[in-house]
């Protein structure tokens, strides 16, 4: 890093230029990187090309030296400026973001909206968000697995899935790692995946997309309420891991990040319609919770909680029934306010009820016998659970719009860049 204890040392640096101005013979050059910004002075008019351009890229060489800019610790007095690629105007956005461009604008010129800070800045705090997910699972034993996206069978019942031709077959794009995560338990025990994940929703809100990513587990000899703990210690490790190494780019963003409390509330299925129903608004047990319900239920509990106990009839086929009361699952979502950010539960492990859940549910048990013979060969009690990382970074962000923390979002009217 450059520094003014580096004064009166020849430098050599690249950037792109944020911003030009001339007083008089004197032209002043602020030059970004990654890393940040440097002032640039050129004394000598044949120093700079006569095309130069804000965003174009160059190379400087010069001398460290001190400044009277409040804004900068020293400057560098330019001996040579040499444009290495000239950016052509005029640019389809405003990338300072003095000039305000709508989100599909900026989308559609990606990689040169990452030159304004507030967008690099939810970026890199993404990047954190990722190694930290990493360092805690592998921290808890954890080994991470990558499984196929083409698959041959719908994974979890056919629905909303894309489908494509495959050397002459039918396939899909893989919705979830569900069924190859269960297996892997067999032999690795706890296995997790960070990866793209695919679902053919025409939905057009802010927090769905059509290529998403999704952070799952599985663990062998674990229980819905231990994958819970997981669940909860892992978002709060991220939480504290952002507001430790992000603090630039959440000032950058005018965030302040706040430490989830723990331990977070825990309410009932059947709990949340006692309190829809104080709130004039009455379900059946077995009704769904609609966005609505969930507004309320979250204005009664702030931040993440959880809601647990869900009717089987809601969930899917390989949900555990709990021992004491069979139309009740063990299962759970983690929610902010009314966004769902992760779905999870113990799983069946015999396969005699799998079977009999499938028929239940209407599924044919035959497009599922490359995942049921996986049973035979000892299967043992499992959990796990599948979160939106786009989703959990909306929380982190304070933005309700999930395209601003997907670089290139897939939606159903966008296919490019």
């Amino acid at each position: 890093m450059l520094s003014l204890q580096m004064q009166g040392s020849h430098v050599v640096i690249g950037g792109w230029i944020e911003d030009l101005r001339k007083l008089g013979k004197i032209t002043f050059l602020t030059v970004r990187d990654v890393t940040g910004l440097a002032q640039i002075i050129v004394k000598d008019e044949k120093v700079i090309p006569e095309d130069l351009t804000r965003q174009s890229v160059i190379l400087v060489r010069g001398i460290i030296q001190s400044t009277k800019a409040r804004d900068f610790q020293y400057e560098i007095k330019a001996d040579d400026v040499e444009i290495l690629t000239k950016a052509v105007h005029p640019l389809p956005i405003d990338p300072i973001g003095r000039l305000e461009s709508n989100i599909d604008n900026r989308l559609n010129a990606r990689a040169l909206d990452l030159r304004n800070q507030r967008v690099a800045s939810v970026f890199k705090i993404r990047h954190q968000v990722l190694a930290s997910l990493r360092k805690e699972l592998e921290k808890r034993k954890f080994i991470e697995i990558t499984t196929p996206k083409i698959i041959g069978s719908a994974s979890e019942g056919g629905a909303n899935l894309f489908s494509l031709e495959y050397f002459g077959k039918k396939a899909y794009l893989a919705q979830s790692p569900q069924l190859y995560k269960e297996q892997l338990t067999i032999g690795l025990e706890r296995v997790f995946e960070i990866s793209s994940f695919y679902r053919a929703e025409k939905s057009h809100t802010g927090r769905h997309l059509s290529e998403f990513t999704s952070v799952d587990i599985e663990a062998a000899f674990f229980d819905y309420t231990d994958v819970m703990d997981v669940l909860e210690n892992l978002v709060v490790s991220v939480f504290s891991d952002v507001e430790k190494n992000c603090k630039q780019e959440l000032n950058t963003l005018e965030r302040k990040l706040q430490i989830p409390k723990q331990p977070f509330d825990t309410i009932t299925y059947s709990d949340a319609l006692d309190e829809l129903g104080k709130a004039g608004i009455n379900l059946n047990f077995g009704d769904d919770l609609l966005d609505s319900h969930l507004k309320i239920i979250g204005t009664n509990h702030p931040g993440f909680f959880f809601l647990t106990d869900w009717p089987m009839s809601l969930k899917p086929f390989y949900i555990h029934e709990k021992d004491d009361e069979a139309k009740i699952s063990r299962s759970f979502d983690l929610q902010y306010g009314h966004l769902e950010l992760s779905s999870g539960g113990r799983r069946l492990h015999e396969p005699a009820k799998i079977r009999a859940r499938l028929i239940e549910q209407g599924l044919d048990p035959a497009s599922f016998e490359d995942h049921l013979r996986t049973f035979d060969w000892g299967m043992p009690p499992h959990s796990g659970w599948g979160m939106g990382l786009d989703r959990l970074m909306t929380v982190i962000i304070g933005t309700d719009n999930v395209r601003e923390v997907v670089l290139y979002p897939r939606d159903p009217e966008r296919l490019t860049p």
